[in-house]
C-alpha cells in the first residue's frame, strides 16, 4: 500500500540542442586552454612566466611569489580540465544538472585563463590583474553552483569538484602574487620593510580567504590543498631563494597551517553531521 502511494520518480530531463553545443564547445575549449598553457609555460614557444614583464611574475620578484616548483600544480589542473570536458561530453551527462549549471562557467574560466596568458605574454601586467580577478569570480560562482548538488560518485567528485577546487585554490594564491607584481612592474623595490609589511597583509588576506572557503564549502579538500601548496612554496622561496623575507615566510606559513586546520575541522564536522 505504501509503495502504491509513493510519488512517481521524476522523469529524466529532456535533452536540448544547447546541451550538445555546450558539450562540444567545452571540450574544444579545454583542449585549446591546455595548448595555451603549454605555450605560455615557455615550452611551446612562448615566453616563460619567470621572464614575462621583465621578471615581474618570477619566483623572486615579490615577497608573495611562490617558488617555481609550485607551478607544477597547473599540469594537474589542466589535466583535470580536460578530464572534466570529457566527462561532461559523455552522452549520459548531456542532461546532467551539474553539467548544465557549470559547463559554460568552466568554459569562461578557461577562455579567461588563455586570455591571461596572452596578456602577460604582451607584458601587460596591470591588465593581467583584471583578468585573473575575473577568473577568480567565475570560479567562486562555479563552486557555488557545484554545492547545489552533491556529486553522484567518486569519479565525478574527483574530476569535477576536485579539479574546480584545485583551480580555485591555485587562482586565489596567484591573484595575490599577480597583484603584487604590478608594483614591481612599475619599479617598486621588493626588498624593503614596506614591501614586507604589504606582503604580510596580502598573505593574511589569502589565509582569511582559505579559511572562508573551508567554512563555506564545509571543508572541500582540493581548495585547501591547493592554497596550502602555493603558500608552502612561498615559505620555501622566502627562506631559501634570492629574495628572502622572514615576515613573508612566517605569514605564509601561518596562513597555510590555518587553512589546513580549518579545512580538516570543517570536514570532520560535515562527517559527524552526515
Amino acid at each position: 500500500m505504501a509503495a502504491a502511494l509513493a510519488p512517481p520518480a521524476p522523469a529524466p530531463a529532456a535533452a536540448r540542442p544547447s546541451d550538445v553545443v555546450r558539450q562540444v564547445v567545452v571540450l574544444v575549449g579545454a583542449l585549446l586552454a591546455t595548448l595555451a598553457g603549454f605555450w605560455g609555460s615557455g615550452a611551446g614557444g612562448g615566453t616563460s612566466q619567470q621572464e614575462v614583464g621583465d621578471g615581474a611574475l618570477a619566483a623572486d620578484a615579490t615577497p608573495v611569489a611562490p617558488g617555481e616548483p609550485a607551478f607544477g600544480i597547473w599540469s594537474v589542473i589542466y589535466l583535470g580540465l580536460v578530464a572534466y570536458a570529457v566527462w561532461q561530453a559523455l552522452p549520459i551527462q548531456r542532461t546532467d544538472a551539474r553539467a548544465r549549471r557549470t559547463g559554460w562557467l568552466v568554459l569562461a574560466s578557461m577562455v579567461l585563463n588563455a586570455g591571461w596568458i596572452a596578456v602577460v605574454q604582451a607584458d601587460l601586467i596591470e591588465a593581467s590583474v583584471v583578468v585573473i580577478v575575473a577568473i577568480l569570480a567565475v570560479l567562486v560562482l562555479t563552486v557555488r553552483r557545484l554545492q547545489e548538488r552533491a556529486p553522484t560518485g567518486i569519479v565525478e567528485g574527483v574530476v569535477v569538484d576536485g579539479t574546480i577546487g584545485l583551480y580555485l585554490g591555485c587562482v586565489t594564491v596567484a591573484t595575490v602574487a599577480n597583484a603584487f607584481s604590478v608594483a614591481v612592474a612599475a619599479g617598486a623595490d621588493a626588498r624593503t620593510p614596506a614591501a614586507d609589511l604589504w606582503a604580510v597583509l596580502a598573505l593574511s588576506v589569502a589565509g582569511v580567504a582559505g579559511v572562508g572557503y573551508a567554512l563555506w564549502t564545509r571543508g572541500r579538500l582540493a581548495i585547501g590543498a591547493a592554497m596550502a601548496w602555493g603558500l608552502a612554496w612561498v615559505v620555501v622561496a622566502r627562506t631559501g631563494g634570492d629574495l628572502r623575507s622572514t615576515p613573508a615566510a612566517v605569514a605564509a606559513g601561518i596562513a597555510a597551517v590555518l587553512i589546513v586546520v580549518a579545512t580538516s575541522v570543517a570536514r570532520l564536522r560535515r562527517a559527524r553531521a552526515s
